[in-house]
């Protein structure tokens, strides 16, 4: 597994975590998160598409 598919993994994990996350809050069935949980994910999903897309490009 090549360094870019691992970050594909990743983005697609943080991103489908994030998503999740944010309709449960929004449902009212994980109200017990705070909102910087939900920040810091989207702050994690966002870097790690920063890096795919700088590694996609080296190519």
């Amino acid at each position: 597994m090549t360094l870019t598919q691992k970050f594909a993994y990743l983005f697609s994990m943080t991103l489908g975590l994030s998503i999740l996350i944010y309709l449960l809050r929004g449902f009212a069935v994980v109200t017990f998160l705070p909102g910087s949980v939900l920040l810091g994910l989207i702050i994690l999903t966002i870097s790690t598409f920063f890096i795919y897309t700088i590694l996609i490009t080296k190519r």
